[in-house]
């Protein structure tokens, strides 16, 4: 349970206390101000149920705190009667401070003090970018984590949202998933709320749920974090991939070097000069570095068939991206076509073809003359059985299997190259 939701509850038994207080001091003058009192005590019964209701969200029924808080509210019933009557009613205020310092004792022993974190992926192949955060989290006695993949739509030309998609059955066996509507921030507020996906409403190609844009996670944490889902060469950042939404929205932003970090600083600082960034983006490194330089041929899990076609061979992950493809139109496919041909018939080296992730969706989004060429192009490479097509959430035995790198600029060559083996960027004139 957060520190947060604990703090709150204790917080309202601590109004009520006061309140009964109130109480007491007031009922001398019980007939007199008799409107007042009972509105005190219908207020004192609303915040006791919302405790109740709360710890039963929570916890199920039966708590001990509950059943007290149910004794609570008949005795503030029993108090409407006799308000009348100074003797009784002194007597049952006892009672009713009784009861409240006993329901706060519960509520300290049955609400333990913990750090509650959630992780909000969207897309497992992205995981990578907040798994090794949350393997921490996850080994501290001292904290719940929670990993709870939410949902997210790609969205047509004009914007609209098209397919639903939700990827918690995609992720690793050792991680347990949380499903997103089995989880209420609103009642739960974890101490801290973990992010990799920056653009909110912002992205033309996909969006997450509106829900867990970043504006409104923040009305249910202390600490919203942004962790980049990507990773560049080390040299900094572009304003624009530095001042997204989530990140002017973020109480923490995770940069991958010091060189980095200035660069959001400078860069959010201009659009929001009060928003504190100098304390707010902390250069800690990449969690998709911790992972790339893990992974090994011998660690790696590949299924059956990768394994036979791998055997005794050297693998070249051969990686095209977005960015390439949305450039040179045919002029890519036409490449990608002629380097799937010089592997063929090769029997000492086999390709692993990994598209990006969103390729598809992007080109029916974006470039829909290019998508049946595409498809065309992919439905050929299987059914001639030229290479190993990739498209798994997990590119890591990708990464762990092959034995050098071919493809374009993107986030994967510099993680590539973390892990010393040889990288070469394709040219399309050529």
């Amino acid at each position: 349970m957060s520190r947060i939701t604990r703090k709150h509850l204790l917080s309202m038994t601590d109004t009520l206390i006061k309140a009964n207080k109130a109480l007491k001091m007031s009922l001398p003058q019980g007939a007199k101000k008799r409107e007042a009192l009972i509105q005190l005590l219908s207020d004192c019964q609303d915040s006791a149920i919302s405790i109740g209701e709360t710890m039963e969200k929570l916890y199920g029924e039966g708590t001990e705190t509950v059943s007290e808080l149910e004794v609570y509210c008949e005795n503030l019933y029993q108090m409407t009667l006799v308000l009348e009557k100074p003797n009784q009613a002194k007597e049952l205020a006892g009672v009713l401070a009784k009861e409240l310092l006993q329901i706060r004792r519960l509520i300290e022993r049955e609400v333990p003090e913990r750090t509650e974190a959630v992780f909000l992926p969207y897309k497992a192949s992205m995981w990578d970018s907040l798994e090794s955060i949350w393997r921490a989290a996850d080994a501290d006695p001292d904290c719940d984590a929670y990993v709870i993949p939410i949902p997210y739509y790609d969205r047509d030309s004009d914007g609209s949202f098209r397919e639903e998609h939700y990827e918690g059955r995609s992720f690793p066996d050792d991680v347990p998933v949380t499903r997103y509507d089995e989880y209420d921030l609103g009642v739960r507020m974890p101490d801290i709320i973990f992010i990799h996906n920056p653009y909110d409403g912002g992205n033309y190609v996909t969006s997450v749920h509106p829900y867990f844009y970043s504006k409104n996670l923040k009305n249910f944490t202390d600490k919203l974090v942004y962790v980049p889902y990507f990773v560049l060469n080390g040299e900094g950042i572009e304003e624009a991939m530095a001042t997204p939404s989530a990140v002017l929205h973020a109480d923490y932003i995770i940069a991958q070097t010091e060189r980095e970090r200035q660069d959001y600083i400078r860069y959010c600082s201009k659009l929001y000069p009060q928003g504190g960034f100098e304390k707010k983006v902390l250069a800690l490194g990449s969690p998709k570095i911790d992972k790339v330089r893990s992974v090994n041929r011998e660690n790696v899990k590949i299924s059956e068939e990768w394994l036979e076609r791998t055997e005794g061979k050297k693998v070249i992950l051969y990686n095209t991206s977005l960015n390439g493809l949305l450039r040179d139109n045919e002029a890519y496919l036409k490449k990608m076509k002629k380097v799937f041909l010089l592997f063929q018939d090769r029997k000492d080296v086999v390709i692993l073809w990994r598209p990006h992730p969103l390729m598809e969706s992007t080109l029916l989004s974006m470039r829909t003359e290019l998508y049946t060429q595409y498809m065309d192009l992919k439905k050929w490479f299987q059914e001639k059985d030229i290479g190993i097509y990739d498209d798994t959430a997990d590119m890591y035995p990708a990464i762990g299997i092959s034995d050098a790198y071919y493809g374009d600029w993107s986030s994967l060559v510099w993680l590539y190259r973390e892990t010393g083996k040889p990288v070469m960027i394709q040219d399309v004139e050529i």
